[in-house]
């Protein structure tokens, strides 16, 4: 293995919903070819609150700059659409996955069959719309 070579680094982004699989969301980068940046291996949950939120959803849209990919996992909460909007207005490429409760049920998701959680205030099907003219998804 060559220590050194170069890979896409991937911001990952999932809801507090699947918290849990943050580091089964890393092994399946690595096992994609890519090096993970997962928020909630960084920051935790918000900074386990010892900071503003604000702070922290500053750090991760810098984390979104500094990424080479921007990957989805889950369920889209609201703080992903706002993730999902910035990566495309930086022209990141992106990429949907499902997931379940094990490593084995991660798997690409086409956008039809994205799902929002219930709290997402925008119009999930513009969105949705919006993605799919969007030149950079990895389908």
């Amino acid at each position: 293995m060559d220590l050194i070579e170069k890979k896409s680094v991937v911001f990952t982004a999932q809801s507090k919903k699947n918290f849990f699989m943050r580091m089964l969301v890393c092994k399946y980068v690595f096992e994609h070819g890519g090096i993970p940046l997962n928020p909630f291996n960084v920051f935790g949950y918000f900074l386990y609150e010892l900071v503003d939120r604000d702070l922290v959803r500053n750090g991760n849209n810098n984390l979104i700059a500094r990424s080479d990919e921007v990957w989805f996992f889950g369920e889209i909460a609201d703080g992903c659409v706002s993730e999902i909007e910035y990566a495309m207005e930086l022209g990141k490429r992106i990429a949907f996955y499902k997931m379940g409760s094990t490593y084995q049920s991660i798997e690409k998701c086409a956008i039809d069959e994205l799902i929002f959680e219930d709290e997402v205030t925008v119009d999930t099907e513009k969105l949705k719309q919006k993605i799919k003219e969007y030149p950079y998804v990895s389908l």
